[in-house]
């Protein structure tokens, strides 16, 4: 294993060597490679979402090269190599891990959480750190939309900032996807008032997700693939028929859409659904 990571480590600096190295590695810094780590982590939860081990072994290497490219950048500014990286994970883990790794006592998955986050936040404090302006200081800006909006939800419950149940959420949800039908019905329709009111139902939406213990990005996910599917019997169906989603009508279309949803209900052993359409 030492001998893999080590030669991972001479190929980055190969391919970074002035003169002989790849033209297009050697124009890069952290800055312009930086959105490559973001789409490697989605192609890694990808492989997962479809269980696809070989894919994932393959994905997780394109993960680790990124960090392997970071480190060597940085260590061609003298900041840090690939070893310090490690390092500092290792002692990371130990260091939030006092139940495992020290004289800490047994805690349940909520109790580490809460274990965790309070060695961070006093960590930091050793450091100097200056103390957060807001509760809800901390969350990236980059992370994706849904799960963002789930960060600031939890962190402002911590301090009781939140509905008491699932219910009440709905009840909210009901609210606001009637604001944005009050949009919709306008007759000088504001599309920056209507993109606002849609905002706030999805912000709520993902707010029902967290009080069910539902990951909303991982649900979306799941939507955005049983869509694909449904979508792709459609076409298969239209080409068996002589045509394409360009020369069929919607009813056509909606027809084939309810027949996939029966055949994928059929294969998993539930009750045909009866022919009421989309989704």
């Amino acid at each position: 294993m030492p001998g893999d990571i080590a030669r991972l480590i001479e190929i980055m600096a190969a391919l970074r060597t002035p003169g002989t190295g790849c033209p297009w590695d050697l124009e890069q810094d952290s800055r312009s490679i930086a959105p490559y780590a973001v789409e490697e982590a989605y192609e890694v939860v990808e492989a997962i979402e479809f269980g696809d081990l070989d894919d994932l072994r393959d994905e997780l290497g394109d993960l680790l090269l990124q960090v392997v490219f970071h480190s060597r950048i940085a260590q061609e500014q003298s900041a840090f190599a690939f070893p310090d990286v490690v390092k500092a994970i290792c002692d990371k883990l130990v260091r939030r891990h006092p139940h495992v790794f020290g004289e800490g006592e047994a805690l349940t998955p909520d109790g580490v959480t809460a274990q965790w986050n309070e060695i961070k936040a006093a960590e930091k404090a050793a450091k100097g750190a200056p103390a957060p302006a807001s509760l809800l200081d901390g969350v990236p800006l980059a992370l994706p939309a849904l799960v963002r909006a789930v960060k600031l939800q939890q962190k402002a419950s911590k301090v009781g900032f939140d509905w008491n149940d699932a219910a009440h959420v709905m009840g909210k949800i009901r609210e606001e996807t009637e604001e944005v039908a009050d949009e919709l019905r306008r007759p000088d329709l504001d599309p920056k008032s209507l993109e606002e009111e849609i905002g706030d139902l999805l912000f709520v939406v993902s707010n029902l997700a967290r009080h069910a213990k539902v990951d909303p990005e991982q649900a979306l996910r799941g939507a955005n693939a049983k869509f694909e599917r449904r979508f792709h019997h459609i076409e298969k169906r239209l080409a068996e028929m002589g045509s394409s989603p360009d020369a069929a009508s919607l009813d056509e279309m909606e027809a084939l859409w309810v027949e996939a949803k029966q055949l994928e209900k059929g294969a998993n052993g539930d009750p045909a659904p009866e022919a009421t359409g989309l989704p």
